[in-house]
């Protein structure tokens, strides 16, 4: 218990960290000031990881279906943005110091290219009313950038009036923003020119220009790269999103056994993982895959596990498009590890009343080799783990044997007991990049086919995805692994 509260805590300490972050570069940096913009982003930064918090909790608290639907879409969507637009701007930290140098390579530019053209005369700048805000401190060189009218006096320095600026040094003028740069600027008789006291001194040595009129060039790069990085993110997620909306495209793998005999050489298996019915993909989602399953005309229809994210009442009506699935040899169904977060047994039955046939810790025999299936290694909580000595223990090892397993870990069981072929979903191919590194970490084949022994396995990326309905680095799949007879 204490391991837990201490994972949850770090987990808390992280999105805290993360949020602050996220304001810091994206809602304070790029705002003036206390304001409605930036009252309105903290008050998005606070609500958007409630709302993830309350989509995360909602179905295992047993919440109203209605209320995991309305939490599901803002919550789950945060979570995908948050991070990518945590990547983007990590990555823009990097940018910040080169645009802020590439703008000052611009200014010292144009401040050469006004003393160039010194020789054409003083130029007698009029100070506009306003104050502090029509002239601007450089950072970090105590120069002035001035928005002002510009008045010429052929180099005399006469008709300067009260209230002006006389530049004796050359001014720059950015024609697109009227921002000028002046140097060595003193204040005429009259009234002292409206400016900062900084502006108001003898000499005022200016390297640059403000890149915009009245913005400093802080803000302007906080601007450039938060924007940047909305953008990224934004777009990421909108494209990894239309990838599970859309629906599963068909992947084809030929797997060759040594036992198949030579007249099922071709076999079609039709393999389908990680369905994650639930309350953001719905009947729509189950009726593309069975379309799209069926499509391919195979000889067996294989759902390895995680067919459901809530109850038999909310996502009962959701899963009949699996009644139409069409396979010579039927279709069958194996537990994962979110059917033990949604009642199993509830599932399970309800699958075989859908014409499906549940494989618990059990095999048929199909011709020219046996097919097996375990339930999923989070049914040990309640009595329900896999059993390979019941599935596998009693066969004759003569025949090829192929196991439907949610997980890729058992897969050394597997091997133990005389598996040829293992199929499995669970890992989502990573589902969100870089996902797909910590993936490999919990378990021993991410994606595609690999051999363990005399064993293959192969895990599919699945159709659907949990939590985000979004997917970058891993598209969804429905996968035609056909047999093929070493004989033939």
């Amino acid at each position: 218990m204490l391991v837990v509260l201490l994972v949850i805590a770090v987990v808390v300490a992280l999105l805290v960290a993360v949020h602050w972050y996220v304001w810091r570069r994206l809602v304070r940096d790029t705002t003036a000031g206390p304001g409605a913009l930036r009252r309105a982003g903290t008050a998005a930064v606070v609500l958007l990881p409630v709302l993830s918090v309350g989509a995360l909790a909602s179905g295992r608290a047993g919440a109203p279906f209605w209320l995991q639907q309305g939490l599901a879409w803002p919550g789950f969507l945060w979570l995908a943005t948050l991070l990518y637009l945590t990547l983007a701007l990590v990555v823009g930290e990097a940018a910040r110091p080169l645009l802020r140098r590439a703008l000052s390579r611009r200014a010292d530019a144009r401040s050469a290219s006004g003393a160039r053209a010194a020789a054409a005369g003083s130029v007698t700048v009029a100070v506009k009313e306003g104050g502090p805000q029509d002239a601007e401190v450089l950072e970090g060189t105590g120069s002035v950038a001035v928005s002002v009218a510009v008045a010429t006096d052929g180099g005399s320095g006469a008709g300067a009036a009260p209230g002006q600026v006389r530049a004796t040094a050359p001014a720059d003028v950015d024609a697109d923003t009227g921002t000028r740069a002046v140097s060595d600027a003193t204040a005429v008789s009259g009234d002292p020119a409206d400016v900062r006291p900084e502006a108001t001194a003898a000499t005022a040595s200016t390297a640059g220009v403000v890149p915009t009129g009245g913005v400093s060039r802080r803000l302007f790069v906080a601007r450039v790269v938060g924007g940047a990085a909305g953008v990224v993110a934004a777009g990421t997620v909108g494209y990894g999103a239309y990838g599970v909306l859309r629906g599963p495209k068909v992947k084809r793998v030929t797997v060759p056994l040594a036992k198949l005999a030579r007249g099922m050489h071709g076999y079609r298996i039709a393999v389908v993982s990680d369905i994650h019915l639930g309350p953001i993909l719905g009947r729509a989602h189950a009726q593309r895959i069975v379309d799209t399953i069926n499509a391919t005309q195979p000889d067996l229809v294989a759902i390895v596990g995680d067919l459901v994210d809530g109850s038999v009442a909310d996502l009962g009506r959701s899963a009949e498009p699996l009644a139409q699935l069409r396979a010579r040899d039927g279709s069958y169904f194996v537990t994962g590890n979110h059917e033990y977060f949604s009642g199993a047994d509830a599932w399970v039955d309800h699958v075989r009343e859908l014409g499906l046939t549940p494989l618990r810790n059990d095999r048929v025999e199909i011709a020219g080799f046996d097919l097996a299936g375990v339930d999923d290694v989070a049914g040990e909580s309640e009595g329900q783990g896999p059993d390979f000595a019941r599935a596998l223990g009693d066969r004759d090892r003569g025949r090829a044997a192929v196991l439907l397993a949610h997980q890729p870990v058992v897969i050394h069981d597997a091997v133990r007991h005389g598996v040829d072929l293992q199929l499995s979903g669970h890992t989502h191919g990573g589902q969100l990049w870089p996902g797909n590194y910590l993936a490999e970490l919990a378990n021993p084949t991410v994606a595609g086919l690999e051999k363990y022994g005399d064993t293959q396995l192969y895990v599919s990326r699945g159709v659907g995805a949990w939590g985000p309905p979004v997917r970058v680095g891993a598209p969804s799949d429905i996968t035609v692994v056909e047999l093929a007879s070493r004989h033939a």
